[in-house]
Order: C-alpha cells, then sequence, then structure tokens
C-alpha cells in the first residue's frame, strides 16, 4: 500500500470561507485569488468550493488558461499585469483584466495591435513600496492609459502593507484618495487582513475586494486573532498514521542531534511525515499535533520523512494508540478536533501561507476524502 499521508481539500469549507468574505462586505464583489497554484490546494481542486466569487485574481497567464479551461467564462485578473508585449494576445483571447504598474506597461498596450480594448487596474504605491505609480504621478499615467484606444475602462487598485498590525491602512488610504478620490472607475483596495479588520472604516469600502489566504482557512493577522475568530475553516488537512512506537527511559534522546532527552518515562509515536513532505523542518520540540484527534507535540527534529510525538496524553487517558493511529498536522481530525495551520506555522517561525504552498509533490491530495 502507498505511504500512508495525504493532504484532503474541503469543498464545503473553502465554500463557507468564502461567504464569511461576503458577510463582511456585503456591498463588494469578491476576488478570489489563486495565485499560486491556489494557494497549494491546487487551481482545479478549489473550483468547485469558490466558483460562488466575482471573479478569479492570479498571477501568471498559464494558471489563467487553466481557470478558462474549468469553464469559468467570469472576470480574472492579473496581478502583477503582463511581463512582456506578447502576453496582451493572450489577454485578449482569453478576454482578461490586469494590473497596470509601471510606464512599461503602458508603452506595451501603446503598441499593441488589438480590435478588442482591454480592461486594466491602474495600480498605485501607497506606501508599500513594492508595484504601482507614486500618487504624485497615479494622474499622469491614468492620462496615458485614458488617451489609448486600446484600453477601455481603467480601474484603481491599491495593496496595504500593514492592514493586519497596528499601523492600520490610514496613512495609505490618505494617499489613495488624495490621488485618486475624483478619478472615473471601480476601485479594488483591500487584501485579506483589511477585508475583516477594517471593513466599517470610512473610505476604505471598495467595488472589489481580494479574498486570499482568508479563502484557505487561515487568519491574516494571526496570533492577534486566530481563524476561529473570524468564523473561517480549514481548507486543507495534512494527516498521517502511526508507523512505530518507542518506550523511552529518563535520559534517552530523540532524533537528530538528541535535541530532546526525556526527563522520565516517556512513549513516542512515529509519524511518516517529514519536511521532504513539506512540513517545515525548523518545527521543533513543542510543535502541537493530533492524534486520534487528541492534542499533543512534538519531539526531537523534524526528519525528511518522519516526525516524533509524545504520546503521553492519549496513554494518561487511557485511550487505545498505537501503529495505524490517526496523526493531523494540520487541518482537521476525523473527530472533528480542528488544529489550525497558524499554530504549526508559528512554531516553525513563518505564516501558514508558506506551509500551503511549500506542500511537496509527492504528498497525495484529495478533494473531500476522493483521490
Amino acid at each position: 500500500m502507498p505511504r500512508p499521508i495525504a493532504a484532503t481539500i474541503h469543498t464545503a469549507a473553502l465554500h463557507h470561507n468564502l461567504e464569511r468574505v461576503r458577510q463582511s462586505v456585503p456591498d463588494a464583489k469578491v476576488w478570489a485569488v489563486v495565485k499560486a497554484n491556489a494557494y497549494g490546494h491546487g487551481i482545479e481542486r478549489v473550483f468547485e468550493g469558490l466558483r460562488g466569487a466575482d471573479g478569479f485574481a492570479l498571477l501568471d497567464l498559464a494558471e489563467a488558461e487553466r481557470v478558462r479551461h474549468l469553464g469559468w467564462r467570469g472576470p480574472i485578473l492579473l496581478l502583477e499585469g503582463v511581463f512582456e508585449p506578447r502576453d496582451l494576445e493572450l489577454c485578449s483571447r482569453l478576454s482578461l483584466w490586469h494590473a497596470v504598474h509601471c510606464d512599461e506597461q503602458i508603452d506595451m498596450l501603446a503598441a499593441h495591435k488589438t480590435q478588442v480594448p482591454h480592461r486594466v487596474f491602474l495600480k498605485m504605491n501607497s506606501g508599500m513600496n513594492r508595484l504601482g505609480f507614486s500618487p504624485q504621478r497615479y494622474r499622469s499615467a491614468w492620462a496615458r492609459l485614458n488617451a489609448l484606444p486600446q484600453v477601455d475602462e481603467i480601474s484603481f487598485m491599491t495593496h496595504f502593507s500593514d492592514a493586519d498590525g497596528p499601523r492600520g491602512i490610514a496613512h495609505q488610504m490618505a494617499a489613495f484618495n488624495a490621488a485618486a478620490q475624483d478619478l472615473p472607475g471601480e476601485r479594488s483596495l483591500s487584501n485579506s487582513a483589511a477585508t475583516l479588520r477594517h471593513a466599517a472604516d470610512a473610505g476604505v469600502r471598495a467595488d472589489w475586494v481580494r479574498a486570499g489566504i482568508v479563502m484557505y482557512g487561515s487568519a491574516p493577522d494571526f496570533p492577534e486573532n486566530n481563524a476561529a475568530h473570524w468564523g473561517l475553516q480549514p481548507t486543507m488537512t495534512l494527516a498521517t498514521r502511526l508507523i512505530g512506537v518507542q518506550p523511552l527511559q529518563a535520559g534517552d534522546t530523540v532524533g537528530y542531534g538528541s535535541r530532546f532527552v526525556a526527563d522520565g518515562p516517556l512513549t513516542i509515536g512515529v509519524a511518516a511525515c517529514g519536511y521532504a513532505d513539506g512540513y517545515p523542518r525548523h518545527c521543533d520540540t513543542g510543535t502541537p499535533v493530533l492524534v486520534n484527534g487528541v492534542r499533543t507535540r512534538l519531539v526531537g527534529r523534524v526528519s525528511m520523512d518522519m516526525v516524533m510525538l509524545d504520546l503521553t496524553p492519549l496513554i494518561a487517558s487511557g485511550m487505545q494508540v498505537g501503529f495505524g493511529s490517526e496523526v493531523t498536522l494540520w487541518g482537521r481530525a476525523s473527530n472533528g478536533a480542528v488544529l489550525p495551520i497558524d499554530e504549526v506555522a508559528q512554531a516553525a517561525g513563518t505564516v501558514g501561507y508558506e506551509l500551503m504552498c511549500a506542500l511537496a509533490q509527492r504528498v497525495p491530495v484529495v478533494v473531500d476524502g476522493v483521490a
């Protein structure tokens, strides 16, 4: 039989999280962000759960083709726009909307021969300092685009750097409004954190919100708030089984480097999952994990193919545990217990985004339990 590890994608949870976004911003349309292969979930696997969105936002043309191939006829937005002139031809053929964030992209449009004008989203650098025109140059960029016959409707967008923290979004909103408030067109301002935390702020409401990590059941402002606080459900479960049990005595060590030393009698379980599966190597002793739906901890270093787990909580409760017992690395156990991916990511010194995107190719993925 195959190695007993698999990731499960939960369609109902995807639909639930989309509805949670709509509750937060009932007057806005929702981009379901499916960049990075739907945050590691797989575009084809999440499509059914997210097809209730108003549009899909992503980065590259190959992913856009996949969404169209699934039968989607609604808006698709290229969040970074085009990278070379010939990309505009595919935008025309696939009816893609695309961001414009630099002079070079305007130059490409000006030289582009097309009979169907493009829908573009003019991006402002309001303080994130990644992509976009500065507020001082924003109106001149709009004027250039507005004069092009290759351009149809112009919408406006920016991206918040601190929507998940105490600095907030007021400074960027002020910059955006000062430069764009009287320009005609739809707005797309809020990322996941702003959608949940700042939906009621004056001036932040817009025509489109870009829902990314929130769609996948991770809290954008963890650890201040967790997924349960926002009413989100995990959309990915990484689960395996115990493939061995070892009794330890005081002084026995576990794993490479002998980082863990037992201070008394202890039983550990060995689970079939390691950093080659995408489980973070930087997780150390104490990282939470579920065995048979009961919370316990990882002990010792993560190996390429295995992790070791403290079975004390289960044995102490009289629960039967051993070879074949269910292990949930993150997500939902079969008894309904949930281990948020954000807690595992925190133990690894990273964020839930990275864990989702880092799921290894060798891990089988099923949708709602069906391969």
